[in-house]
């Protein structure tokens, strides 16, 4: 899948209103089809799938933008792929602990898993820039799912990136883990990070978008989804058909002023809140689906 970078300036009149309009625009540019950002020292750099991109909606977003005497300029390019890869394989990562008891380590840089004092280490290959922990979303999820009980259950990883969550529950006594992602790289990459951590022979990955749990069998205790906020919401309805009564939810991906939008849907599905997280205006929910009726 191609890939676009789109680098926003943003020229505020107080250097305290960067770090919102940031915020802010990285929220109008999520209802454009981006799917990730990383702050830049005057603006953000936000990343896009070639064919959702669309200039009149960025446009748009721009002409919208609510706050005064704020000037936003962008400038969109190609990541070639193999570019895109390589930098990342390159820089590499910091470890990250999280809870006290994962650490995510950079296993292209690190051979000796056993300096980290953590009850579970993880090394992750990275071919990309999401799903090493380096985010707040992922370091969240990962954080929900160590308050989770897993022991024998069956977990689902949408868009699962790198395989770091779909690995983290098996680590975590999760029985089997199913994931899928739309990126030929990143399933061919989740699977490579399985091997390298032993737990290949319990994870399936496939390649598409949520259409592809029509063709999966049974049901789930556990799904996870780290993915941008319009995407949950077209998907919302997939993920709740293929849970177990009981069964929990957690999702990230998107800012907390978007969790109402979320979980007014969610309960229309019968997924009501059970705990949430934040971290720099991120957030992740955790939902239990407990219908009172059929939906």
């Amino acid at each position: 899948m191609k890939y676009l970078l789109t680098k926003f300036n943003i020229a505020c009149p107080s250097q305290d209103l960067l770090q919102p309009c940031r915020e802010l625009l990285a929220d109008a540019c999520g209802e454009c089809g981006y799917e990730s950002f990383e702050d830049t020292d005057d603006g953000i750099i936000g990343y896009i799938q070639q064919d959702n991109y669309s200039e009149m909606l960025v446009e748009h977003a721009i002409a919208e933008f609510p706050v005064e005497d704020v000037t936003i300029i962008y400038e969109t390019e190609d990541i070639p792929d193999q570019d895109w890869n390589a930098a990342w394989e390159e820089q590499g990562f910091e470890p990250i602990v999280v809870s006290g008891k994962v650490t995510i380590y950079d296993a292209r840089n690190t051979a000796d898993s056993e300096q980290f004092s953590t009850p579970i280490n993880i090394g992750i290959h990275a071919s990309n820039a999401f799903g090493t922990g380096t985010h707040e979303t992922t370091r969240m999820v990962v954080a929900t799912l160590l308050e989770t009980p897993l022991q024998g259950r069956r977990v689902l990883d949408c868009g699962c990136g790198t395989g770091i969550l779909a690995i983290t529950a098996l680590f975590c006594g999760a029985e089997t883990a199913v994931g899928y992602d739309i990126d030929e790289w990143s399933t061919d990459n989740a699977m490579h990070n399985a091997r390298l951590n032993g737990v290949a022979e319990r994870l399936e990955v496939l390649l598409g978008d949520s259409s592809v749990l029509s063709h999966v069998d049974g049901l789930f205790n556990v799904v996870m989804a780290n993915i941008n906020r319009n995407i949950l919401l077209a998907d919302l309805h997939r993920f709740q058909e293929v849970m177990i009564r009981g069964g929990v939810l957690i999702l990230s991906g998107f800012y907390e002023e978007d969790a109402p939008l979320l979980l007014a849907e969610a309960e229309r599905l019968g997924l009501h809140e059970v705990s949430r997280k934040t971290e720099n205006n991120w957030c992740c929910l955790k939902l239990e689906y407990s219908p009172c009726s059929e939906v």
